[in-house]
C-alpha cells in the first residue's frame, strides 16, 4: 500500500484585484464574480511507496510547496484525492508550526502535542532535540528573539526527533549554515536508511540527484515529469534554459574575457561527426553538436582511462545561422548526474571569432582527468551564444560520451587530493 496517493490533484485561489472586491463579492453588491482564478495545482497524480525520498523541483510559482502544503494537512485540495497514510512532521516555510511569543523549550513541548506525542514522550527525546538544534541558553529565550539560522535548527531539531513516518521538507536546509546543513544530510540519510518516506523540495539540483530515489518536475502547477532523479533534473535545466532565450537573456554584455584568440582559420579542420549517447537534448538550434569524442595520448579514440591520465576531449560543431558570440564546452557527471567540473572556450580566455552558417568549429579540450573513484562517467558537449553571464544554448545534449574511469590507486571517496603529511609524536613520560 502507498505511503502517499495523490490522483488528480487541483488547487485553486480567487485573486481579487483590490481588498474590497472581495467583500463586495460575498455580500453581492454590484453583482458579478470580482475575482480571477489561479491554479496552483492541476491533475497532479502520483505515488511512493514507504522508504522512498522524493525531490521536487521546478521554478518559483510551480506550485510545489502548495502540494507539500496539502500533503501536510495545512489546507485542502478545491478537487482529486490526496491519501497520505502515517505520521507526518512537517518542515515548511520559517515560522511555520511556531508561536513566536513561546520559548524554544515551549514550542518543541508544543509541536509535539500536535503531532500526537504525549508530555512524558517529549521529555525523553528533549535532550537529542536540544543537543542537534545547539542554540544554547536561547532555548529558555522567546522564539521572537531566535535569528533565521537558529529557528531553523530548532524547527529541523523537532522535525527529524519525533519519529516520523513521513518527513515533510521545503527548502528549509538553504537557510542553514553549512555545519548544520551536513548535519542535517547526515540526518536525513538515517532516516532514508531506516524506512522512513521523505519529500524534499529545493532547488539544490546536486541533493536531489544524490539523496532522492525519484523527482517530479512541476512547472505552471502541472506536472511535467517524474522519473529517476537524474532525468528528471535534465528536463529541469532545459526547461531554464528555454526560459531564458524565451525572455532574451542575451540583453547586455557582461564578463567575457579578454586575450589573443588562438583560432586556427582556414586549412583542415579535424571534424567529429559522432555523438555516442543522447539521453536529451535542447536548444534553440542556431548551432548544433556534430560530434564528441575523448582521445588517449596518442590520440586514439578511448572509452577507458585513468585517473591522473592526460586525455583530449574533442568536440565538433555547425552553425546553422549567424552566432556572434560563439562558446563551445563540456560538462564532465557521474553517474549519478552530479556535476563534477565544466569548462568552455570563454572560460578558459578563448574569444571564438563570430560564425556564419555553414560554419564548423572544432574545439580540443586538453584535460588531465581527476583522480576519481572507479565508476562510470560522462561528458554533456554544448554551444552556446553570448558570455560567461548571459548566453543562450543553441545545442546541448546529455550524457553525449559515456566512458569508464579506472582508479590505479586507492581512492577513498570522490577523488583524491593531492596530501603532504607530517606527524609529530611526544616523548614517552614515565
Amino acid at each position: 500500500m502507498p505511503v502517499i496517493e495523490v490522483r488528480n490533484l487541483s488547487k485553486k485561489y480567487a485573486i481579487y484585484d483590490r481588498p474590497w472586491d472581495k467583500l463586495r463579492e460575498v455580500l453581492h453588491i454590484g453583482g458579478g464574480s470580482r475575482h480571477r482564478e489561479f491554479w496552483a495545482l492541476q491533475d497532479i497524480s502520483f505515488q511512493l511507496e514507504r522508504g522512498q525520498t522524493l525531490g521536487i523541483i521546478g521554478q518559483n510559482g510551480s506550485g510545489k510547496s502548495t502540494l507539500l502544503q496539502i500533503l501536510a494537512g495545512i489546507m485542502r485540495q478545491t478537487r482529486g484525492d490526496c491519501h497520505v497514510n502515517g505520521k507526518v512532521s512537517a518542515l515548511l516555510e520559517l515560522g511555520s508550526g511556531f508561536n513566536p511569543e513561546f520559548t524554544g523549550r515551549e514550542n518543541v513541548f508544543m509541536n509535539g502535542a500536535i503531532l500526537g506525542l504525549d508530555k512524558r514522550r517529549m521529555e525523553e527525546r528533549f535532550d537529542a532535540i536540544a543537543r542537534f538544534a545547539e542554540i544554547g541558553d536561547f532555548m529558555n529565550q522567546p522564539v521572537k528573539t531566535y535569528s533565521s539560522g537558529m529557528f531553523m535548527r530548532l524547527a529541523f531539531a523537532v522535525a527529524v526527533n519525533v519519529d516520523p513516518d513521513i518527513l515533510l521538507v521545503d527548502e528549509a536546509l538553504a537557510v542553514g549554515d553549512l555545519i548544520f546543513q551536513h548535519r542535517c544530510m547526515h540526518r536525513m540519510n538515517l532516516l532514508r536508511t531506516s524506512g522512513k518516506t521523505t519529500l524534499l523540495v529545493t532547488h539544490d539540483l546536486t541533493a536531489v540527484t544524490k539523496f532522492c530515489d525519484r523527482a517530479l518536475l512541476l512547472d505552471g502547477g502541472r506536472l511535467l515529469e517524474d522519473g529517476p532523479p537524474g532525468t528528471v533534473v535534465q528536463k529541469y535545466r532545459a526547461l531554464v534554459f528555454e526560459h531564458e532565450r524565451r525572455y532574451g537573456h542575451l540583453d547586455g554584455a557582461a564578463g567575457e574575457p579578454g586575450g589573443e584568440s588562438e583560432v586556427r582559420m582556414g586549412g583542415q579542420v579535424p571534424v567529429v561527426r559522432t555523438i555516442p549517447n543522447i539521453d536529451h537534448r535542447f536548444g534553440n538550434g542556431q548551432a548544433k553538436v556534430l560530434g564528441v569524442e575523448l582521445l588517449d595520448e596518442k590520440l586514439n579514440p578511448t572509452r577507458d582511462v585513468a585517473g591522473g591520465d592526460s586525455a583530449l576531449l574533442r568536440i565538433s560543431v555547425e552553425f546553422l545561422q549567424n552566432v556572434s558570440r560563439p562558446i563551445l564546452g563540456y560538462t564532465l557527471r557521474d553517474r549519478l548526474g552530479v556535476d563534477i567540473s565544466a569548462c568552455n572556450t570563454n572560460y578558459a580566455g578563448e574569444v571564438l571569432p563570430a560564425a556564419r552558417p555553414g560554419q564548423i568549429y572544432t574545439s580540443d579540450f586538453q584535460i588531465r582527468l581527476p583522480r576519481m573513484a572507479a565508476g562510470s562517467y560522462s561528458f554533456s558537449p554544448a554551444v552556446a551564444d553570448g558570455d560567461l553571464l548571459k548566453h543562450d544554448m543553441c545545442d546541448w545534449i546529455d550524457n553525449a560520451l559515456v566512458f569508464q574511469l579506472r582508479a590505479e590507486e586507492l581512492v577513498y571517496g570522490t577523488l583524491k587530493m593531492d596530501v603532504e603529511v607530517r606527524t609529530y609524536a611526544s616523548e614517552v613520560t614515565a
